[in-house]
């Protein structure tokens, strides 16, 4: 009821409010993608960080391993204490817990952006269905145009 309440909205439209208006909905779309896009990235980076917190647990003590500084730059560390691990929370604040806090901050953060990534593609399919709408009625109305012009 409300998309149809949106489409006789956008027949009152001019063209050029409704190419405007298209062009508006069109980029907030592209903006939900690009949102939906680092939650992915953000949910395989976690999921990523869960699994070798689980491999972790499994090392032995004085196991002997590379340990990440950067993303590009490592270091040799031997496995001291496998029940302390650092949280990286963000913004170059990292937080001490133990193994099983640092699994459980893992997966409710992974459950928080899957969350989030189902409430996201619910707005953008509405708001590309609106951009659709806009499409077809901007179509239509320059098709009206087309032949008075002729």
């Amino acid at each position: 009821m409300a998309s149809s309440k949106v489409g006789v909205e956008m027949e009152k439209l001019s063209v050029e409010q409704l190419k405007a208006f298209k062009e508006q909905t069109d980029l907030e779309v592209n903006l939900l993608q690009d949102s939906l896009n680092n939650i992915r990235t953000a949910t395989s980076r976690l999921e990523i960080a869960s699994s070798a917190l689980q491999d972790l647990s499994n090392r032995p003590l004085g196991s002997h391993m590379l340990v990440p500084l950067t993303a590009s730059l490592y270091v040799p560390g031997t496995l001291d204490d496998a029940d302390k691990v650092l949280i990286d929370i963000g913004t170059g604040y990292f937080v001490e817990k133990t193994m099983a806090e640092g699994k459980d901050y893992c997966e409710r953060k992974i459950n928080l952006l899957k969350s989030n990534f189902d409430q996201l593609i619910e707005v953008a399919t509405k708001k590309k269905s609106v951009a659709d709408d806009a499409t077809v009625v901007l179509q239509a109305k320059l098709k009206q145009l087309a032949p008075a012009s002729s």
